[in-house]
């Protein structure tokens, strides 16, 4: 296996593997593995890459927080002067935990409760994206009871096909996600009058991992269609939120360019006066995070060979659940003979595999890198098999800092009771 992509952050050094400065044979013993290890560098250039890209329209990139939402991510993004895109209560409490302001939150999701929209309305955050007729009833209830009124856009459904894999396409016309395009107009006249909603603006967002541009204009050009005729109904818009998706490589793709990107919404935006807001998650923090993983055993079947690792499903579902591919590296180099092998964890699934028929020259005792997981690696984490989830550590430099701690065995029954002996 060649280092022939190493994402920002990552270098090989006299044959080991390196995060910023700090080789990985230090973390692995210093922390244990698996472990989660994520660049401040990386990050930071990539969230500076989306400021000067889209510069000459100065908009608001709200970080999507499902993609990580460790509270040592949250606060760097705070710092670097993010907002943040939410879809549960629990999100915008983490967000608000790590400085984050409430007033660059945009609140998203499918199914918000009442007690959701009535934290988020006390904290005060931008905007509610919201997803259908009847949450914008409730959300109109329930601001009125509080004696406010609700910011809202409606997350409109473009129906674009965004090339991606189906479980993250958001946009089309059969996807849970949004209001039909042929009913917004109608929707956003109702949203005019009722009592607590307050109309501010649009929003889209067509899917996950887009490596192609069009659908993105594509999308753009169906909503400000749309636009116009609100503006003709005397609804005007403040904001114009293209949500995230933009991919990342993981193997062979060729990401967008986040230039050319901006170019062409710069170019079917100068009639419009609103504010720009972006909702970027995984292109923030995907290449900026690794797994780090020991191999526990080497095996060989009729049919293949196995190397087990301490890592598995549980800490990094993607594999199993999108069958996607991440690029799995020795941390040392050696001289062992190359062969094909599966890549898989100790869970007892039959699809805990984190990589399929990879050349690998590695050894029992070996570390092994699994790239590009800073997204919905962690944040999709369970205890399954009843496996204590991982550290997160950050790394600054040469300097290593933890920012989640491994969970123990009694995390995670410190909320359960056995049964009493006399039940």
């Amino acid at each position: 296996m060649s280092d022939s992509f190493l994402p920002t952050g990552i270098t090989r050094s006299h044959g080991v593997l390196h995060v910023e400065a700090l080789p990985l044979t230090d973390l692995a013993e210093r922390f244990g593995t698996p472990c989660y290890v994520y660049s401040k560098a990386a990050i930071t250039a990539s969230f500076a890459e989306f400021e000067q890209a889209f510069a000459s329209l100065r908009p608001l990139i709200c970080y999507a927080v499902k993609a990580n939402g460790n509270l040592g991510i949250l606060s760097l993004l705070a710092r670097l002067g993010a907002g943040f895109d939410i879809v549960s209560g629990g999100e915008l409490s983490r967000v608000l935990a790590a400085g984050g302001d409430p007033g660059k939150v945009v609140f998203s999701g499918v199914g918000k409760t009442s007690d959701e929209m009535a934290q988020a309305l006390r904290a005060g955050v931008l905007c509610f994206n919201v997803e259908s007729a009847a949450e914008l009833e409730r959300l109109s209830q329930v601001a009125s009871n509080l004696g406010v009124r609700a910011p809202v856009s409606l997350r409109v459904n473009p129906d674009v096909d965004p090339g991606t894999h189906p479980y993250i396409a958001t946009g089309l016309k059969e996807s849970k996600f949004g209001v039909a395009y042929a009913d917004a107009l109608a929707l956003y006249q109702r949203a005019a009058g009722l009592p607590g909603i307050q109309v501010n603006g649009i929003d889209c967002h067509i899917g996950s991992q887009i490596t192609e541009l069009s659908p993105f204009v594509a999308a753009l050009e169906k909503i400000l269609l749309l636009v116009d005729q609100l503006a003709q109904s005397g609804i005007q818009l403040h904001h114009l939120d293209l949500g995230g998706g933009v991919g990342i490589r993981y193997r062979d793709e060729t990401p967008i360019d986040l230039k050319d990107y901006a170019r062409e919404v710069a170019a079917r935006l100068k009639g419009f006066g609103g504010r720009l807001l972006l909702e970027p998650g995984r292109r923030i923090i995907g290449n900026g995070g690794l797994l780090l993983t020991r191999v526990e055993y080497l095996k060989t079947s009729a049919t293949h060979r196995f190397t087990i690792v301490d890592a598995a499903m549980n800490d990094l579902i993607r594999p199993s659940l999108y069958e996607a591919w991440h690029e799995i590296l020795p941390v040392t180099e050696n001289t062992v003979p190359a062969v094909i092998t599966d890549v898989v964890g100790p869970v007892c699934e039959t699809g805990d595999i984190l990589g399929r028929a990879r050349k690998l020259a590695v050894a029992q005792g070996d570390l092994l890198a699994i790239l590009s997981a800073g997204a919905y690696g962690a944040s999709m984490g369970s205890n399954y098999n009843a496996r204590p989830r991982p550290p997160e550590i950050l790394v600054d430099g040469d300097r290593a800092h933890l920012i989640r701690r491994r969970e123990s065995i009694k995390d995670l029954y410190r909320d359960e009771w056995p049964i009493p002996d006399d039940l």
